[in-house]
């Protein structure tokens, strides 16, 4: 088993992610000899993993905090947040004491939020244990809690002091939640890093198979590179400025399959479509090749991730896309390829355009992608 790698993520607040196999015993080491309190923000289904992160820290003489709050995207909440505040006021948590975040996106979203706004900013490290928070959310310092209004729409900008990324977490996973998962990695090769794509073609029965790919040298090359890539992007573009943009490949119509499904695809399955129909809407504005378009049907195919999607709701997706983040006014704007590792901006396309690489997309509306895994 290859040894751990750190990617040191730049910028006013420098951390490092560290990649690898049993690390959570890492984490003191993180927080420095500032921080007397920690508290430990985690689902029920990560109790023991808490558990044993907690005795760690007290056994490096922290007082310890354990807040267990709901799984998935119900940890969201104005009321779960309070929950936690109400966690660290009652222990008195000062500003030189810190949080970690044990789980999913949704719970470093939260663990996240909370330090933020406790006293305006505390320390948080994440510990992602899913493919997905690792790649993606638990990385770059984004934070948010959802309303009845939508997802992510109450949050800061608030960068971790570290992140710890054990891959042995992993091997306990649903099939489907950990392809999902790859969706994001092979976004960054298309976006990015081509080696990905080539590592990911020559290694799909490995990478298919949670407790196979858990223990395996490629997935660690595979995260690395990936967290990699967000490394620089955020080290330069924190909010979302610029560059930053091109973090949301395949974003766009993937959003808004999850509005249009009420949040019951995975995010993983949902930018899976999201990426072909994106490198559709490019090809068809002469900006991207048919090789490469149809390297984007291959290789999430062959990790059994969806490239398709019912087509009799066109009307709700393009009202989903209009609510876009990177939307400005009436005005569309997509994350395009126009070749590997070349990406672009495409604003305001011709709305024929639009439906036809929705047409490239679209599947029997009753059978949609359900061929592939478990959205």
């Amino acid at each position: 088993m290859a040894e751990p790698r750190t990617i040191r993520v730049g910028g006013d607040q420098p951390y490092d992610v560290v990649v690898g196999h049993h690390l959570l015993g890492t984490i003191p080491a993180m927080l420095g000899a500032a921080v007397q309190r920690v508290l430990v923000v985690h689902p029920a289904a990560l109790a023991t993993s808490a558990d044993t992160v907690l005795e760690d820290l007290r056994a490096h003489g922290y007082e310890a905090f354990g807040a267990e709050v709901p799984d998935a995207e119900d940890a969201k909440t104005a009321e779960v947040a309070a929950f936690c505040w109400g966690v660290l006021g009652q222990a008195g948590f000062t500003r030189s004491d810190a949080v970690v975040g044990l789980g999913g996106g949704a719970t470093t979203d939260l663990a996240g939020f909370v330090a933020a706004t406790w006293l305006r900013g505390v320390q948080v490290i994440q510990v992602p244990t899913t493919l997905l928070a690792m790649v993606d959310a638990a990385v770059g310092g984004k934070t948010a809690i959802n309303t009845a209004e939508g997802k992510n729409l109450v949050g800061a900008f608030h960068s971790p002091a570290g992140v710890v990324c054990d891959l042995a977490a992993l091997e306990s996973m649903e099939r489907f939640d950990f392809v999902a998962g790859l969706a994001e990695v092979v976004k960054a090769g298309f976006v990015e890093d081509p080696v990905i794509l080539d590592l990911v073609e020559a290694n799909v029965p490995v990478l298919t198979d949670p407790v196979a790919a858990s223990s395996s040298d490629v997935l660690l090359e595979l995260v690395e590179r990936a967290v990699a890539w967000k490394a620089r992007v955020v080290a330069a573009d924190l909010r979302e400025a610029g560059p930053r943009e091109f973090l949301n490949y395949g974003h766009t119509f993937g959003h808004a399959v999850e509005r249009v499904e009420r949040y019951r695809w995975r995010h993983g399955a949902a930018v899976s479509v999201g990426m072909v129909y994106v490198a559709e809407l490019a090809r068809l504005a002469g900006r991207l090749s048919d090789e490469v378009v149809d390297r984007h049907r291959t290789v999430l195919s062959a990790l059994g991730l969806p490239v398709s999607y019912r087509g009799d709701r066109w009307e709700q997706l393009l009202t989903a896309m209009q609510r876009d983040k990177k939307t400005r006014g009436s005005l569309l704007r997509f994350v395009v390829l126009e070749g590997l590792g070349k990406p672009a901006r495409l604003e305001g396309p011709d709305p024929a355009l639009l439906a036809a690489a929705y047409a490239e997309v679209a599947a029997e509306p009753r059978t949609g992608s359900a061929s592939r895994i478990d959205l």
